[in-house]
């Protein structure tokens, strides 16, 4: 853990971020750290069962290897079923268990960020340790629940994972509320580590209620040879995300993928996209978006920076508006400071051809029908390793949206 400035932490308390809509922090109380224990994952009350599985984190152990529940600011279950060559714990339990740890600990965030950074820092702020030992390749995803419970509360956690040298690691991770929470904020720091020859692929659904605002932190430091998936999917109603998450190719021949997939509904407001900095030799990147607004905002940004020789790198921003008063914006960036880079960006904005329509409608389907075929081959068209159990999830958020259209 490097050294840290208080006096500037405590400054940063005031930092808006670099983009997206400010959040006053005054306006929410911090989030309970004494929640309810569930010993056994199926014994899940079933309000909260409905909102995991909304956001394809099942009720159950089954094809998983572990998963972990968090309710506003405190682990309320783990199960590991791997047991070797996996570690699964609260952030602050491994701290105290494994002195190693602190390396990592605001290692690849620095806290003076933001004020959402600066809060979880002095907070000290839990949240989910996962350490893949060097050598394992875990089988069945990881699966993971950031849930709020508490209205006018705010959710900070600190996660960390780390996947040693040689190893991989799936990852299904699903944030959500459950009805009385609607106005709540949560602020996810999570500080990502990849071996070499190691991978991760990382998959997030959002379901939140249509006032929560939601402000993830994440940097992933990836080393020689590891690959990097990550998919980012926000279906229903929400109401403000700022997401930019950032890869950081450290090592020669690593390779890293965002995905994100928004629907911004009526008054959502959505920030999204990631940065890929190439900094080592013959490493690849890509960053796909798939977005549409059914009235509501959509900003998604994309950058690659590609500062070492062989570096290749596409970017791809693409948005539908379905709904007039919707608006949607893409910024698409590209930096390079080596000659020997091949870096490219495609943006699109429109809407959906009438003459596609027209030919579904020849095929038998009715005009909501082809509309709603047509977006669903759009959405997940650039979107690849979603968890199966989401289809349904994608096809009922899209029949939703097509009835308030």
């Amino acid at each position: 853990m490097t050294r840290i400035d208080e006096n500037e932490v405590k400054k940063a308390l005031d930092k808006p971020a670099a983009y997206g809509e400010d959040i006053d922090l005054n306006e929410y109380v911090e989030g309970d750290r004494e929640v309810e224990q569930i010993e056994n994952i199926t014994d899940t009350p079933e309000d909260l069962k409905k909102r995991m599985i909304n956001v394809g984190v099942e009720a159950d152990d089954d094809g998983k290897e572990g998963t972990i529940l968090f309710i506003d600011n405190a682990m309320s279950h783990c199960s590991n079923k791997a047991q070797e060559g996996l570690i699964i714990m609260n952030t602050q339990k491994a701290l105290e268990m494994y002195p190693w740890a602190r390396d990592y600990y605001w290692s690849a965030i620095d806290p003076t960020k933001d004020k959402y950074t600066a809060k979880t820092y002095q907070e000290d702020s839990d949240g989910y340790f996962i350490y893949v030992k060097a050598g394992y390749h875990i089988k069945t995803p990881v699966q993971t629940c950031m849930m709020l419970a508490k209205n006018r509360s705010v959710q900070n956690l600190h996660n960390i994972i780390i996947v040693d040298d040689n190893a991989s690691l799936d990852m299904v991770t699903g944030c959500t509320t459950v009805h009385h929470a609607n106005q709540a904020l949560h602020v996810g720091v999570s500080e990502m580590f990849i071996g070499n020859n190691s991978s991760l692929s990382f998959t997030m659904v959002h379901s939140w209620s249509d006032q929560t605002a939601v402000r993830p932190r994440t940097n992933v430091l990836m080393g020689k040879n590891s690959n990097y998936v990550n998919n980012y999917v926000v279906l229903d109603p929400v109401g403000t995300i700022q997401s930019f998450p950032n890869a950081y190719l450290n090592g020669e021949g690593a390779r890293c993928s965002f995905n994100t997939m928004c629907i911004a509904h009526e008054n959502s407001n959505i920030d999204t996209g990631g940065c890929a900095v190439l900094n080592a030799p013959n490493t690849g990147a890509e960053i796909v978006s798939r977005n549409i607004s059914y009235g509501g905002k959509m900003i998604a940004r994309g950058k690659l920076v590609g500062n070492a020789p062989g570096a290749k790198a596409h970017l791809e921003c693409k948005s539908i508006i379905l709904k007039d008063g919707g608006v949607t914006h893409a910024i698409p960036e590209l930096e390079a400071s080596c000659s020997d880079v091949e870096m490219t960006h495609e943006a699109a904005v429109g809407k959906i051809a009438q003459e596609q329509i027209d030919y579904l409608m020849t095929r038998g389907l009715s005009q909501d029908e082809a509309v709603s075929m047509i977006v669903r081959g759009f959405l997940v068209g650039g979107i690849r390793g979603l968890p199966t159990n989401l289809q349904s999830e994608i096809d009922a958020a899209i029949e939703k949206a097509n009835e308030g259209n």
